[in-house]
């Protein structure tokens, strides 16, 4: 078979032992997604039907791809049959075939985390709680937590342990909020993400005969990134599986770094607990990397204890060694590494696409916005404000929520009065409490003021009964009208397109081509399904409501620079990586070194960071770094001493030979290390800092030791203290020899230093 030849013999055994439980171990770049859709293709022409192969794949877009590869082995139409997607995105639809069993409308809303929180910062302000004690965000993600865990509001309130958490943290009424916050997810007829595993646990547990039904359809099973699941998705796996157990699991536990999401690497340590007959297989020949970055990665990872042992290796050529570049503050690392971007992509006609920046956090993004904006280089921020979250497109997207679901209460709240069309805070506020008083949504309220009398007059009344025959007009139209029609006739209709087009401001324009470019994207979802029966303005709102930031790419950020967290660049690689803010309580995090689990995860993530890279890497570290407002003095990260120093090049953007006040990574051993970036070309291009000593004593304008003169010192140069340490000059008053300076110290905040006796040392 000509599709199978292009394997190597690791990845061809896997992919043709097709029957029983068998665990995929990949190492970076070996080629799992190749070796997941040839095996899809060769169960297809082994005569496996298509209609009996669920596949749980990482992002809709990895779905899509591999289902493109595999229609043109097996052809088109059978490959469409394939349940392929996220967890998400196959469960949303099995769910609405099966909602009205858990009391559920088919067309059921999805919430996304905006959704969500606004619906509880709602439930809190109805409680009277302080905000600033019960935090939206963070009563969020503690109901998400409780339910990938399948803990019920009735099981959270009855859990002493878990109460007690929320006592001791002196937000004690969670549980209520959880329950009020799932019981008007219900009465609107949503589910948020979690939701759509949640209650899909629900119904496999509470009907057998819905379980028994998918076990039978979904007789082999695939799923991608196993490392990565969670408890509620390891359940869902395990139930469909449990009758004919024709499971493959693709993963590595070297990249399980999502245990903040509720993922369990256990899951896939544990799959030959599960399954005591598995077959494992290893993919150990990298594809991606040089030799140098393959190797520098083994030995940092070799250092984790809770592992399955593997080999990988290259057979790719042995390529640069890894830089390690050490600079004095945040704003001089951005500078560094914009310089070094732009001097590779000039010299070797490059991409800026063929570039990314990875970092711990998204704090650390701002010095690498500020260089790559003075340099005029284009970038895109992953992890940023996405397409679907801009004001303007969630507005018209509100109106299409509701009229596919007229309970959907966030719908609702957001469009009653945009545009404006005279329908106060104050009314809605009645409307609110009749609808509490009632027991029923706001629609019902709003679309029968005889049966929920409350207290709105009558103009408002006519006003509201005019929206509510707009909506339903929408809403008769949902299936019979092709989406993009009806998706134009309620952009027009309600007013929405009038408004933006009015607004001929800078932002005003943009936000009406927002809209436009929202229209274009459902003509073209139109277009793709237009001989489908899913071509409704509902079918559209599944694929918007799960779609992940891998899938939200345009062509216009194709040729940019890369800036996104490590762990939004799972999956990803490029040819040159840049991995920065590589400190001690930074990367490996503060929140994260107190446990040898915690820290397996980091170290993890940072092997993470190394192997997304093809042909280069560059790890860069600072001596002191702005956080929460503090200056704070820096230690590089116990991750560069992991890396075997052969496949190390030392470089720093000054040198600290000589100075008073040694540096902490003196302390470590690596000032020793780290070669003149002047002399060696290793920062060729870059500005360097020169070491000049200042004789302070000397107010005169007369040469100091150094030959530098006392002119030199100005506000905004670091200087070195033989008691303080390092520190930065904010002020200068006075003449010589009275001459005073404060400056900034991170160990002990501002000094008032006489420069006469001060005998600072200038590193500028």
């Amino acid at each position: 078979m000509d599709y199978l030849e292009g394997l190597n013999k690791s990845q061809r055994v896997a992919v043709e032992h097709i029957d029983g439980p068998i665990m995929v171990i990949a190492g970076a770049g070996s080629g799992k997604t190749r070796v997941l859709t040839y095996r899809i293709a060769h169960m297809m022409n082994r005569g496996i039907d298509s209609f009996n192969i669920l596949a749980l794949t990482f992002t809709n877009k990895a779905a899509r791809e591999m289902k493109e590869r595999i229609s043109q082995i097996v052809g088109d139409q059978e490959a469409k049959n394939l349940a392929m997607g996220t967890f998400h995105s196959v469960f949303a639809k099995l769910l609405r075939y099966n909602a009205e069993k858990l009391g559920y409308p088919s067309n059921f809303t999805i919430y996304d985390t905006q959704d969500s929180r606004s619906l509880i910062k709602s439930v809190i302000k109805e409680l009277k709680l302080d905000d600033k004690d019960y935090k939206p965000n963070s009563v969020h993600g503690r109901i998400s937590s409780a339910k990938n865990n399948l803990i019920s509001p009735e099981e959270y309130a009855n859990n002493a342990e878990i109460v007690g958490e929320d006592r001791m943290s002196k937000r004690p009424l969670i549980y209520q909020i959880y329950k009020m916050y799932m019981d008007r997810c219900f009465k609107a007829g949503a589910m948020d993400f979690d939701d759509l595993l949640y209650q899909t646990n629900v119904l496999l547990r509470d009907f057998p005969e819905v379980l028994h039904h998918y076990q039978q359809k979904f007789r082999y099973i695939l799923v991608d990134e196993y490392q990565d699941t969670n408890y509620s998705q390891y359940l869902i796996v395990k139930k469909l599986a449990a009758v004919y157990e024709n499971i493959c699991v693709v993963g590595d536990d070297a990249q399980s770094i999502y245990s903040f999401r509720g993922a369990n690497i256990q899951n896939i340590l544990n799959f030959k607990r599960d399954y005591p007959d598995f077959t494992l297989y290893k993919l150990e020949q990298n594809y991606r990397s040089t030799k140098t970055i393959v190797d520098a990665a083994n030995s940092v990872i070799e250092k984790n204890q809770d592992q399955i042992k593997k080999n990988v290796w290259t057979d790719n050529n042995q390529g640069d060694k890894i830089r390690v570049i050490r600079c004095l503050t945040d704003n001089e690392e951005g500078k560094v590494i914009t310089n070094s971007i732009y001097e590779i992509k000039q010299g070797q006609g490059l991409q800026y696409s063929d570039f990314a920046i990875l970092y711990r956090t998204n704090a650390q993004s701002r010095s690498f916005e500020e260089s790559l904006r003075k340099l005029n280089m284009p970038y895109k921020i992953y992890g940023g404000l996405s397409f679907y979250q801009r004001k303007e497109i969630k507005d018209l997207i509100a109106y299409f929520r509701l009229s596919a679901n007229s309970n959907d209460e966030e719908a609702l709240k957001r469009v009653i009065n945009y545009p404006k069309r005279g329908i106060g805070n104050t009314t809605m506020e009645h409307i609110i409490i009749a609808a509490q008083q009632y027991d029923v949504s706001l629609w019902e309220v709003m679309s029968d003021f005889n049966r929920y009398p409350c207290n709105v007059n009558a103009s408002a009344q006519k006003k509201i009964s005019d929206f509510v025959r707009m909506m339903q007009s929408f809403t008769a139209d949902l299936d019979r009208v092709p989406a993009f029609d009806l998706a134009q006739r309620i952009a027009t209709t309600t007013g929405l397109l009038k408004t933006l087009h009015e607004d001929k401001t800078p932002e005003g324009v943009t936000r009406y081509e927002n809209i436009q470019e929202l229209l274009a994207g459902v003509k073209e979802f139109s277009i793709a399904n237009k001989n489908s029966e899913n071509n409704s303005l509902s079918d559209f709102l599944i694929d918007v409501a799960l779609m992940t930031d891998a899938d939200d790419e345009s062509e216009d950020d194709k040729n940019k620079v890369t800036l996104m967290t490590i762990h939004a660049s799972k999956g990803l690689e490029f040819p040159h990586v840049y991995v920065v803010g590589l400190e001690e309580n930074l990367f490996p995090s503060q929140l994260s070194i107190n446990s040898r689990t915690e820290l397996e995860e980091e170290r993890r993530l940072f092997y993470v960071a190394i192997t997304r890279a093809e042909k280069n890497c560059t790890l860069s570290y600072v001596q002191s770094r702005f956080r929460f407002g503090q200056l704070i003095t820096s230690e590089s990260s116990r991750f560069i001493d992991e890396i075997d120093e052969q496949f190390l090049n030392f470089e720093s953007t000054y040198s600290d030979k000589g100075t008073s006040g040694r540096s902490l990574n003196a302390r470590r051993g690596l000032d020793s290390k780290f070669s003149n970036p002047a002399a060696t070309g290793g920062l060729s291009g870059l500005s360097q800092r020169r070491l000049k000593k200042v004789n302070v004593n000397d107010i005169s304008s007369t040469p100091s030791k150094s030959g530098g003169t006392t002119t030199d010192l100005k506000v905004g140069f670091n200087v070195m203290h033989d008691r303080f340490g390092k520190g930065r000059v904010t002020a200068l008053e006075g003449t010589a020899p009275n001459q005073k300076a404060t400056v900034f110290f991170p160990r002990v905040g501002n000094k008032t230093l006489i420069l006469k006796f001060a005998k600072l040392e200038v590193l500028d």
